[in-house]
């Protein structure tokens, strides 16, 4: 999960409030398929995790309302781990012992690395739907486990891709000094070096921040064809549109995947018109406006990218378990594996989840999107795919 520093919107808390509706009585215990979700309400992930946590819980509600799976209803268990590695490997052995068929993990990256100790050793059945990390599934060698979000190195190639199609020559970098906001410039840099494009500027806006007047005013004076944003907390880059915006600078701006957060359409409004960024989320796709629809008179408020991760993590759990016909471990792990072709609500219109070649990460490499902002609403699609 990345780290960002702002306000869950009410929508998010209102969805999240879905799961109240999937308790299960005892007296039903043995006659449901448990499924365990692992989040964080407490701490750094939170703003993100809360919003997945509501799609989980919204498509357990779909799935229950239409007979559940294999006959039975689901029961959500769910597990707060304060986005710390340890408890949630203390949740995740609280959960297997709990009899979860399945475990999902909904919390920051490094906590969903440290869950999987104990769902390798237990060989449960265990995936995240949201978190981007390229490395989660190689730093543990666990064949129970699978990703089903984007790879940062997917959303980075998908705007590489934009950006070369445009033919821009010559741009500027703007990012923040996080850890992972680094590591973000550094492959943004790398991606852009290798195209043979030419970094005129590359400045950094620190956290804590006041202004990102100075950084900007050399980024206006290198005059680039376009500026990266690579940031990926929301402090440095709500500074960064402000300045762009009060410097009058006019180069287009194609911005990483925290534009994508809803909270902009908020705490940007009116510095965000035209601004691009990189996405898994086509309002367009016909799969996706049913889900729109659908969650809308549920909940009464209207999804976006990271309600939709947790409602196709869910679906794609359903039907693995589907396939292998019951809830046995290796059945479902073999079943999960062979998932191809699957078509979600994230994704490009095109975009299918499938683990090929014994991989275990799922999200279609050539399904993001890039989308802009109109006015202060996210727009429709400009670009598709990393080819």
């Amino acid at each position: 999960m990345k780290r960002s520093i702002f306000t869950l919107t009410r929508a998010a808390f209102a969805a999240a409030a879905v799961g109240t509706a999937m308790m299960v009585t005892p007296a039903l215990a043995q006659n449901t398929i448990k499924i365990g979700m692992i989040t964080d309400k407490v701490g750094v992930a939170k703003a993100y995790a809360e919003p997945v946590a509501a799609g989980v819980s919204f498509a357990v509600k779909e799935l229950n309302a239409k007979g559940g799976i294999l006959g039975k209803q689901i029961e959500l268990l769910v597990e707060d781990d304060q986005a710390k590695p340890d408890v949630s490997a203390t949740m995740a052995r609280k959960l297997v012992d709990a009899g979860a068929a399945f475990i999902i993990s909904v919390s920051l990256t490094p906590a969903t690395q440290q869950a999987q100790s104990v769902t390798k050793e237990s060989k449960t059945p265990h995936m995240t739907p949201s978190n981007s990390g390229d490395t989660l599934t190689t730093q543990v060698d666990n064949p129970n486990f699978w990703q089903t979000g984007p790879l940062g190195s997917t959303q980075i190639a998908t705007l590489l891709s934009y950006a070369k199609n445009k033919n821009y020559k010559r741009v500027a970098l703007v990012g923040e000094n996080s850890d992972l906001g680094q590591l973000t410039n550094k492959f943004f840099k790398a991606g852009l070096e290798k195209a043979g494009i030419q970094i005129v500027a590359e400045e950094v806006v620190a956290g804590g921040a006041t202004t990102a007047d100075p950084q900007m005013q050399k980024v206006r004076a290198a005059n680039p064809e376009a500026l990266f944003m690579t940031g990926i907390t929301t402090g440095p880059n709500l500074l960064v549109l402000k300045s762009y915006r009060q410097l009058g600078i006019k180069t287009p701006v194609l911005a990483s995947y925290n534009l994508s957060v809803p909270v902009y359409m908020t705490a940007a409004k009116g510095l965000i018109d035209g601004i691009t960024f990189v996405d898994a989320f086509d309002p367009a796709k016909p799969a996706t406006q049913r889900f729109i629809e659908a969650y809308k008179k549920d909940t009464g408020t209207e999804p976006y990218n990271l309600i939709g991760y947790g409602y196709d993590g869910v679906m794609l759990v359903a039907d693995a378990i589907t396939r292998a016909g019951s809830t046995d471990k290796e059945k479902v792990r073999v079943a999960m594996q062979a998932t191809k072709s699957f078509k979600g609500v994230m994704g490009s219109t095109d975009a299918a989840y499938g683990f090929v070649d014994g991989k275990r990460t799922g999200f279609d490499t050539n399904g993001m999107v890039v989308r802009v902002y109109e006015g202060d609403k996210q727009g429709k699609v400009l670009h598709v795919g990393s080819k």
